[in-house]
């Protein structure tokens, strides 16, 4: 899970779902009718054997464009492959690659109504090495006025499609430079922003900023299972692979393994793909995603969302961070962006009796509705929503080198992943459809 960026089938039913720890297995019930879950399904030893892969110390912490990253993106696409998921028609594979543009700052002009502009109070955001333009280059002249939310401003502005010039009010003056941590990694664009300080909208305008560019290469891992009677509708289970890399070291260890965050989201992805392969009776197709890049910006969510008509994707249950208990202990989770949708509601119908509990996000101050890959989705309506157990309020090892796999509990986070199982099956079945997210309502 990401920091902000400023400040950003008649399946399972009645489950009587057991986990497995070595020969030992212990079980709930799940009320309704239908099949049962089979005990080695989710075993223990098997959510160990994964989630040890993808957090051990070889792995480099996962960063991006590193040798680790794209280790951990090979044994992802071997899992996919043992398990028999078909590969994305466009990939390579079960790799959906894409390019990160790099762009580095060389020099900026800009001249409003005769008016010179300082450099320090002109930031383009471009993949276009020179850049110029005018009053008639058919750019739409918007304003940051004094007051409001500048960086949620600011990024609906980035993220419009369109060329902008963007006023910014000189009270937002001490915000304005981190506005280069949009330019940082972008990915590839015909469209160009360009804020400037000022205080009134210009008539005519002179601009020029000039840029290197570079670019880099990186893969989500992507598996499909296919729908029986309704092919065409998606079902999304998804979480990020990525994590901070090497960093500053720890009594000793700079390995920022990111067990929690997210290798145990991505053992989940892993775990799930195996069990609904085996069940086979998905009437909707289900994909299985493993981003790349959550942590930098979320840009594996954004690549992957643009591979799909938003209005068939009927669901995203994506993963984060369910490697420790929740704050209401053991067998329980909670849904971020509860109330924009009812597909939270659904998932509590579907684990009536089961001996689990989902809860709204108990932590609504910290945002993370925004801050995880669900969002790319939800801002194109989808109902996309985030399933963790992470104590964001005491979280002792998040986003530091001790988010090693000994800090979990695997016993109940086997729990968790047959839990999402369960909340599923009225969705993947087609019987259920959650609503839509409302994107008028969404900052």
């Amino acid at each position: 899970m990401r920091l902000y960026p400023f400040l950003f089938l008649a399946l399972l039913a009645s489950c009587g779902p057991a986990v497995r720890t070595g020969n030992t297995t212990t079980g709930t019930t799940a009320g309704g009718s239908g099949t049962g879950m089979s005990s080695a399904e989710f075993s223990v030893a098997e959510v160990t054997r994964i989630e040890k892969v993808l957090s051990a110390d070889d792995m480099q912490g996962r960063g991006v464009f590193t040798a680790g990253i794209e280790k951990a993106a090979s044994f992802i696409a071997s899992e996919f492959e043992r398990i028999g998921l078909d590969k994305p028609a466009s990939a390579n594979g079960y790799l959906q690659t894409f390019d990160l543009i790099r762009p580095a700052f060389k020099s900026a002009t800009a001249t409003l109504d005769e008016k010179i502009i300082e450099q320090k109070d002109i930031i383009a955001i471009t993949t276009t090495e020179n850049l110029s333009v005018n009053e008639q280059s058919g750019y739409e002249v918007v304003t940051i006025p004094k007051g409001g939310e500048f960086f949620n401003e600011a990024r609906k502005h980035v993220n419009a499609g369109k060329n902008r010039l963007v006023i910014v009010d000189p009270s937002h003056s001490a915000n304005f430079p981190r506005l280069t941590n949009f330019k940082r990694q972008m990915m590839p664009s015909v469209t160009s922003t360009i804020f400037i300080l000022g205080e009134t909208v210009p008539s005519k305008f002179s601009i020029s900023a000039r840029h290197d560019i570079s670019k880099a290469s990186l893969s989500n891992v992507v598996g499909i299972l296919p729908g029986t009677s309704r092919k065409d509708e998606y079902v999304i289970f998804s979480g990020h692979y990525d994590h901070l890399g090497i960093g500053k070291p720890l009594n000793g260890d700079s390995i920022f393994n990111g067990a929690n965050d997210d290798a145990a989201g991505i053992t989940a992805v892993i775990m799930l793909a195996d069990y609904f392969k085996k069940i086979g009776a998905n009437e909707r197709t289900i994909i299985f995603a493993a981003f790349t890049a959550e942590e930098s910006g979320g840009f594996g969510s954004r690549y992957f969302s643009q591979q799909f008509e938003p209005s068939k994707v009927m669901a995203m249950f994506n993963i984060e961070m369910i490697g420790t208990e929740s704050k209401w202990g053991k067998n329980s989770a909670f849904i971020t962006g509860y109330e924009k949708t009812d597909m939270g509601k659904i998932m509590e119908k579907n684990l009536a009796g089961s001996g689990f509990k989902f809860y709204p996000d108990p932590y609504p101050a910290q945002q993370l509705f925004y801050r995880s890959d669900n969002a790319t989705l939800a801002r194109l309506g989808v109902p996309a929503h985030t399933i963790s157990t992470s104590k964001m309020d005491s979280e002792p090892y998040y986003h530091t080198a001790d988010d090693e796999f000994e800090t979990l509990d695997m016993e109940n986070m086997a729990q968790i992943i047959k839990a999402i199982a369960i909340s599923s099956r009225t969705i993947i079945s087609g019987a259920d459809t959650p609503s839509r997210v409302n994107t008028s309502e969404l900052r």
